[in-house]
């Protein structure tokens, strides 16, 4: 009789294992019709009081965190942080979707769908019989689709009114005009340059830029001297924007130089405190002489990182 409980059991735990293994053998496209299922549950009229209560305004602080945390568990070469921070972000889109949807103003398909076809028509050189040689010319094309593509949109939208709508119908556009001002500033300053650079307009070599940036410094420390504050916040503004160029033309994103730069400090200062405990002392009441040796102490405690650690994050040009 025990043997046979024993088989059953063992039967039932085969069973419980095949489920759960035909769990995972979910396509992609089903598990994210289940997590639309989730959020549109979690916002019926008997779901989640907060997430019936978020707008798109309300949202948009966790859209840009979620958007950083996964660059952060990037870094970290954690894969499945990675996978859960992606998965967070992905919530997002969902998210606005579902509130637009809501609101009768369009779906989670059309996202999909839009996107989906930008990118079979952003591809010709794959999709269609264009041929590009390399990836200088299909950012070219690009870029060329882009601004066709803006055109007929606002021919559309034209007689909605506006101005602005009226000068773009008229073909008075730009080739920045795709520049969100909604951008973080380096990255608007990242985005205008590379914009810019796409049709020639560009330095020869970073050697230019470097001068630049000695240039501007130059022009801030007149201004300085003139004790002129707004001619200092336009000149450190100029010299923000070299150095937004430089990195740029280097191929690293400028944005996530800074975090890591930001990084690297808070990590050395949190450092410095903590060997001013060890002394039995608080590093706010030492004086500056001895923070200065508390700050190479710490710079050295971190040693050497590989060359792959230091180095910037490759970006498209």
């Amino acid at each position: 009789m025990a043997t046979r409980e024993k088989r059953t059991r063992k039967a039932r735990k085969r069973r419980r294992g095949g489920k759960r293994a035909k769990r995972k053998q979910l396509t992609p496209g089903q598990w994210f019709e289940k997590l639309v299922a989730v959020q549109a549950r979690l916002r019926a009229p008997n779901g989640c009081p907060w997430d019936r209560e978020q707008t798109h305004q309300s949202l948009r602080t966790y859209l840009i965190e979620e958007a950083y945390e996964v660059v952060e568990a990037l870094e970290s070469g954690n894969d499945a942080k990675f996978a859960e921070e992606m998965g967070d972000l992905l919530l997002q889109i969902v998210f606005h979707s579902q509130i637009a949807r809501e609101e009768g103003r369009f779906t989670v398909a059309e996202v999909i769908r839009e996107i989906h076809d930008k990118m079979l028509r952003r591809h010709p050189h794959v999709f269609g019989e264009t041929h590009a040689k390399d990836s200088a010319e299909v950012l070219r094309n690009w870029e060329a689709i882009k601004a066709e593509e803006r055109r007929t949109t606002d021919k559309k939208g034209a007689a909605a009114g506006g101005e602005k709508r009226a000068r773009e119908a008229a073909g008075e556009t730009s080739l920045l005009d795709g520049v969100s001002h909604a951008l973080p500033a380096t990255l608007e300053g990242f985005q205008l340059t590379r914009k810019a650079s796409r049709i020639g307009f560009d330095w020869e070599e970073a050697g230019g830029v470097l001068e630049k940036m000695r240039e501007e410094t130059e022009e801030l420390k007149k201004a300085w001297g003139e004790k002129n504050d707004l001619k200092m916040e336009e000149e450190m503004g100029d010299l923000l924007f070299a150095a937004v160029n430089l990195s740029r033309f280097l191929r690293i994103d400028p944005e996530i130089a800074l975090k890591k730069a930001n990084a690297k400090f808070s990590r050395r200062f949190r450092s410095m405190e903590a060997l001013a405990r060890k002394n039995g002392r608080q590093f706010k009441d030492l004086p500056r002489e001895e923070m200065e040796v508390f700050w190479e102490t710490a710079k050295k405690s971190e040693g050497k990182r590989s060359l792959s650690t230091a180095s910037g994050t490759p970006v498209k040009p």
